[in-house]
């Protein structure tokens, strides 16, 4: 029979049964029985045809199946009572399963209930698992998945991988990429262990920016220094990042997050820093030992919307950026703008494209590109090396720096422009003119009519 106590079940030695008990008192011994549960402990008095006892629940998932092997097989704990190297005292002491999740282990056997709850359901798989339940492991498995949420999937994830789930850790990590910011803000992301670290970082799909996951990665060395109670270095710092730091991918930052951050934390050595800068900077570009491709984190329908109602030329150009403030009611991703080309037929333009935030005048993403026109009055696309995060209420300012001859423009613009999803998801734009040398353009007329995006 199994009891609770200190911590752990134990297992009483009382009389041969093949029926399940409950109460408390005592059996035939005077061994005390507890109101957890009692287990099947012997064999029937028959000798009848026996299966291989080892991973017996395995194949057994209802009530029925599992009476029917006990009827005709030794029980589970058989061996812990009569085998060659039984134990001679009176309970035999389980002390890596906790009461709870021993009682919903037999309930389940017995009974075919199941019992979880939050506070039981990572014990109780660990249980279903140290005694190959299956059944009660996918019970587990599916409460854990239902309620899996951006807060918790760090935390679900690391136990996911300790208890060899991988479609949870598959799940854990679906909502960590479609909700990269609130996961890696919640308490559970510094508790993860390295590897945990590390295979989230290798992703490419994570929706967030660079620079905000670096400091989100100096959050966890902090924490780990503090559990492997180091004092809180660059150097140290350094040690327990290990091999996850070189999964930060330093040439996705612009120049300003790469020295409002990195550069300054000392968990980069000297040389690094400088050859990152002359990354950003110069060109023919230096080779980095980090990754530069992009997270592509963009999933759905692109969407796109124009500002202008009517087309008009021309529009000309001496060096000076176009720009237009603009904010949004709901997060997106900004991967791109679409922008007026040339006059009389195929033209080529260099254009480099900016997003600002716009209080603090910090650049958010950033590409020198260029684009071939076919002189007509469409827009032509000019995308950003990875999406920008547009976070709902901030201002920011769209800019395009355009090289090349007089092209259209657009008139008669709207301050507020709506794009509703064919699910029924509206995300409104605002727009008001920028401040200062913007080229001309305005709310009312100019350059940048689109804004390619992802919700």
């Amino acid at each position: 029979m199994a009891t609770g106590g200190g911590g752990g079940a134990s297992i009483g030695d009382g009389q041969a049964s093949n029926f399940a008990q409950t109460g408390t008192g005592r059996n035939a011994d005077g061994v005390s029985i507890s109101n957890v549960a009692v287990a099947v402990i012997a064999a029937p008095p028959m000798a009848l045809h026996r299966e291989p006892a080892y991973n017996w629940q395995a194949t057994k998932s209802t009530v029925k199946e599992r009476f029917a092997f006990l009827f005709t097989n030794d029980a589970v704990f058989d061996a812990m009572f009569n085998g060659g190297m039984a134990t001679t005292s009176a309970e035999i002491e389980l002390p890596d399963v906790e009461p709870a999740a021993f009682l919903a282990l037999l309930r389940f056997l017995y009974s075919d209930e199941v019992h979880i709850g939050p506070e039981t359901v990572m014990t109780t798989l660990y249980t279903a698992k140290k005694y190959a339940v299956p059944a009660l492991e996918a019970h587990c498995v599916e409460f854990l998945t239902k309620h899996l949420r951006a807060d918790n999937a760090f935390m679900l994830l690391t136990q996911a991988r300790l208890f060899d789930e991988p479609q949870l850790a598959s799940l854990c990590l679906d909502t960590i990429d479609k909700s990269t910011a609130d996961a890696i803000n919640a308490e559970g992301f510094t508790d993860i262990d390295l590897d945990t670290l590390c295979a989230v970082l290798e992703r490419d799909t994570l929706g967030i920016r660079e620079s905000r996951l670096f400091s989100a990665v100096v959050r966890w060395a902090d924490a780990e220094c503090y559990r492997q109670q180091l004092p809180l270095t660059s150097e140290n710092k350094q040690k327990v990042l290990g091999k996850a730091l070189t999964l930060i991918r330093f040439p996705l930052m612009t120049v300003e997050e790469f020295a409002a951050g990195p550069a300054q934390s000392g968990i980069l050595f000297d040389r690094e820093v400088v050859n990152l800068f002359l990354h950003f900077t110069v060109n023919p570009k230096p080779r980095v030992d980090y990754i530069d491709r992009p997270r592509c984190c963009l999933r759905g329908k692109e969407c796109s919307i124009n500002r202008f109602q009517q087309v008009e030329s021309r529009w000309g150009y001496s060096g000076t950026s176009d720009r237009i403030r603009f904010n949004v009611n709901r997060r997106i991703s900004v991967v791109g703008f679409g922008l007026y080309g040339g006059l009389h037929g195929p033209t080529d333009y260099q254009v480099s494209i900016q997003i600002l935030e716009s209080d603090r005048n910090q650049t958010l993403g950033q590409n020198e590109t260029g684009f071939n026109c076919d002189g007509t009055a469409s827009t032509f696309r000019v995308m950003f090396k990875e999406p920008v995060e547009i976070l709902p209420n901030i201002s920011y300012t769209a800019c395009a720096t355009l090289k090349g001859p007089d092209s259209h423009y657009g008139t008669r613009g709207l301050k507020k422009v709506t794009h509703e999803s064919s699910t029924g998801t509206k995300t409104t734009f605002f727009f008001c003119s920028s401040p200062g040398n913007n080229n001309g353009t305005s709310v009312e007329d100019g350059q940048i009519p689109e804004i390619i995006f992802y919700t």
